[in-house]
């Protein structure tokens, strides 16, 4: 059967927001923006197509770049295909500072502007920085608050951890996921504003207000007190079951020239799929307000539809379980990693063989009203992915069934994945979004409500 059809929004814009945080979002607007239009490829200033393959590589060798990959994967429904790539290879900064105010966690947000957003201003961490931009290779100012995130005291770290992001679109990248606990007193500069973050993660329902960054980051806070309850599966067993998975044939990637790509070709704005699937490298211009600097161009990733990001979850002996899939995409650092049980976007399917389609796709866009316990759209990082939304949702099953019938899902509680965001590379940038959101819905036993 075929998924119903979600519209991907022309005129896509964050919600209004209540009271205080509504008028500051509206104050922040007259100064911070960022204003986009696309450009041709090769009107691309500090960027060149090299001569050789064809790649879209900053001047300098800053930043990122764009390249292709080819990609063979052992016993798949689609057994090799080649597709472009970013290639960033730094590691950047999301920090966030915490502080308590009468008894309550706050978090030092700002609202943050960036190319690619849907609607604007999104709150983000108090530092979201690429190595390129804390060591000013674009020539602007100097990032704000990164002083609190050099060399924090161990005392004060309350997460400090290198954490993927999406591997389907970026090859190896992983940013350094930090917040820091501090009791002095800190400067608030325009566009930052202190939150409890009870409210931050109740936003989260409201729309497309946190962004991608912040989200990962608030997902990376310990799981709240109270009893954790009996796992259907211990820690050991979920490691167990993910190092038999990451030891299968792994996918194998070799990097081969843009301009090689098979089923791609390059027009004047754009590089594209021959079927007008998956995603486009499209090139624009930023005029900005408020920002490091005011204008530049960059390559953007564009997605060709709406994705759809789910969590089935379910109760075992009282106990909230989330089913997991344990994943592999070109540019994981370590095979797979534990993701959403469903991450696709339907439309990529159209005409690819049966087998290819996810599994529980139609099962998550078919729940009932009843079932469907979140429901927003959200999008991803603005800075490198123009208008890249996806439907995230979290759906109410009976019972763990025979979900784990197939081998590559497993029934893990929040609290175990939170405890394995404390290593690296164990929980992709999505499922990391779902945990956010999840922790929007728990009640005062730390429990969803």
């Amino acid at each position: 059967m075929s998924a119903p059809a979600l519209p991907r929004p022309a005129h896509h814009t964050a919600p209004a927001l209540p009271g205080d945080l509504g008028r500051w979002f509206a104050e922040t607007c007259e100064r911070t923006y960022t204003r986009t239009r696309r450009i041709p490829l090769d009107a691309l200033e500090g960027w060149h197509t090299d001569a050789r393959t064809g790649d879209l590589v900053h001047d300098r060798g800053a930043f990122f770049s764009v390249e292709g990959l080819a990609v063979t994967a052992p016993g798949g429904p689609v057994p090799h295909w080649t597709q472009p790539i970013l290639n960033q290879p730094e590691t950047g900064v999301l920090g966030l500072l915490v502080k308590d105010f009468g008894g309550r966690p706050h978090a030092l947000v700002q609202a943050k502007p960036e190319p690619g957003n849907a609607g604007g201003l999104q709150l983000a961490p108090t530092v979201q920085a690429t190595r390129s931009n804390f060591t000013r290779a674009h020539g602007g100012r100097t990032v704000p608050y990164l002083r609190h995130f050099r060399s924090p005291p161990s005392r004060r770290l309350v997460a400090d951890v290198r954490q993927s992001e999406q591997g389907a679109w970026f090859y190896r990248k992983s940013n350094r996921n930090m917040i820091v606990r501090t009791t002095e007193d800190v400067d608030v500069l325009p566009g930052h504003r202190w939150i409890p973050l009870r409210r931050i993660h109740g936003l989260l329902a409201a729309g497309d207000v946190v962004n991608m960054d912040a989200r990962s980051v608030l997902a990376c806070l310990p799981p709240p007190p109270g009893p954790a309850g009996r796992a259907l599966h211990s820690g050991r067993d979920i490691l167990r079951w993910l190092t038999g998975v990451r030891s299968r044939p792994a996918l194998r990637t070799r990097p081969v020239p843009l301009r090689d790509l098979a089923g791609w070709h390059r027009t004047e704005h754009a590089v594209s799929h021959d079927d007008g699937r998956f995603f486009d490298i499209v090139a624009v211009e930023v005029r900005a307000g408020g920002r490091e600097v005011r204008r530049w161009t960059q390559p953007m990733l564009r997605p060709c539809g709406t994705g759809v990001v789910a969590f089935l979850l379910t109760r075992v002996d009282g106990v909230p379980h989330v089913l997991v899939h344990a994943a592999a995409e070109p540019g994981s650092v370590d095979v797979a990693e534990l993701t959403a049980t469903v991450c696709c976007a339907p439309e990529n399917y159209d005409g690819l063989p049966p087998a290819a389609r996810p599994r529980f796709l139609d099962e998550v866009l078919d729940a009932p009203p009843g079932r469907v316990l979140f429901d927003a759209l959200l999008s991803e990082e603005g800075g490198r992915f123009h208008h890249a939304l996806n439907r995230y949702l979290i759906v109410a099953v009976d019972g763990p069934g025979t979900y784990e019938s197939g081998g590559d899902h497993r029934w893990v509680t929040p609290r175990q994945l939170g405890a394995l965001l404390r290593h690296s590379h164990y929980v992709t940038v999505q499922a990391r979004t779902l945990l956010a959101c999840l922790r929007g819905l728990t009640g005062p036993d730390g429990s969803p409500a």
